[in-house]
């Protein structure tokens, strides 16, 4: 398991309240690794990153997803060297992509975190 994957798996656990649908899908490039429902009834995709530098590794169709579906996306990045986490919207893709970790995040922190997208949708 990859280092994406058991971040996925780890804020998962942490998250009880929300409803991820894993997408594995080599077909359609880009597309965010979870469609995700929480309690609010309010659906928005999660694209799961993890860093051991300040730059975040996006490829350019997740950059073009993130361009084309700017509302209800998020990226969610762990520090391999600090351990933040960081929570951004996919309106800031190109500043993030330019900016790397430096950026400052929507939320950080595990429980800012899961509160801002257990707050969607009110």
């Amino acid at each position: 398991m990859g280092p994406e994957a058991k971040f996925y798996k780890y804020f998962k656990s942490k998250t009880p309240e929300i409803i991820y649908t894993r997408i594995e899908n080599s077909a359609s490039l880009g597309c965010p690794d979870a469609l995700c429902y929480n309690t609010n009834h309010f659906y928005f995709t999660l694209e799961f990153k993890v860093s051991s530098r300040n730059k975040i590794a996006l490829s350019p169709h997740q950059k073009a997803y993130h361009i084309r579906h700017p509302q209800n996306s998020f990226i969610l990045i762990k520090s391999l060297v600090s351990g933040d986490i960081k929570l951004y919207e996919g309106s800031d893709v190109l500043q993030l992509d330019a900016c790397g970790f430096k950026l400052s995040p929507c939320s950080q922190g595990l429980e800012a975190c899961r509160l801002k997208l257990l707050q969607l949708g009110t």
